[in-house]
């Protein structure tokens, strides 16, 4: 008996662990960004390496923005 309650117990536990993991994971996904293909030649592969960190950096400040207004419309909602 007591056996079988401490196994539904760690079942039970196990589950809502399960059910937070899959949340957050969910939450947490961000597109990840193409990549660029590289033009062919010494000084064009190197603007063009360049123009792609600037362009990975300015989809992440994008998409950091975008995070942080959600989490400010869902705070005002709650605090609503």
């Amino acid at each position: 008996m007591r056996f079988g309650l401490g196994l539904v117990g760690i079942l039970v536990a196990l589950a809502v662990v399960g059910v937070l993991a899959k949340k957050q994971l969910s939450a947490a996904r961000v597109a990840v960004p193409a990549p660029l293909s590289a033009p062919s030649g010494g000084e064009g592969a190197s603007h063009s390496v360049r123009d792609q960190g600037q362009q990975v950096q300015e989809q992440f400040r994008q998409q950091l923005d975008s995070a942080l207004q959600q989490q400010q419309q869902r705070l005002d909602k709650e605090a609503q």
